[in-house]
């Protein structure tokens, strides 16, 4: 049985995987509509960097570099002491900015607002525009079969 820790932790990373891997317009737009973020201070401004990314042949195979990918970093504290850190692809430091407020915000009282009405609002668009490329990728699909072919 996972202790309370453990679901913490667990939660924490899938709301900064999901602020990573969010559009920027996406979360940008319904950011904007939260209008009582708190006050700050810059732990680490945003930063834009590089990672290089590892991959793995057939997934479980010896690892090796796939390539690199530009990503943008930014923590922050807030006036309780709480430290919120945001890491998102590409080079928006504005959503570097509200990902790592994003993430403190969702340690304190206000987290159940914020899941209604950031979160989970862009986890349904990113279903969504998944759930419309995999449609897009199986229009394409190709079914081959093959004939038996009499050999005289």
């Amino acid at each position: 049985m996972a202790n309370q820790t453990e679901i913490g932790i667990k939660a924490r990373k899938e709301w900064m995987g999901l602020l990573a891997r969010a559009p920027d317009n996406a979360l940008m737009t319904l950011w904007d509509g939260i209008q009582d973020c708190p006050s700050f201070e810059w732990l680490r401004g945003p930063e834009v960097g590089g990672v290089m990314v590892l991959g793995r042949i057939g997934g479980t195979g010896a690892l090796f570099n796939l390539g690199e990918m530009t990503v943008t970093r930014c923590s922050v504290v807030l006036q309780d002491g709480t430290v919120g850190h945001g890491y998102v692809q590409g080079r928006s430091k504005s959503k570097a900015e509200a990902a790592a407020l994003i993430d403190a915000m969702m340690q304190t009282a206000a987290a159940d607002d914020l899941q209604e009405r950031l979160l989970d609002p862009l986890r349904l668009q990113m279903q969504s525009i998944k759930t419309a490329r995999a449609a897009k990728a199986a229009a394409t699909k190709v079914e081959f079969f093959t004939l038996a072919r009499g050999e005289d």
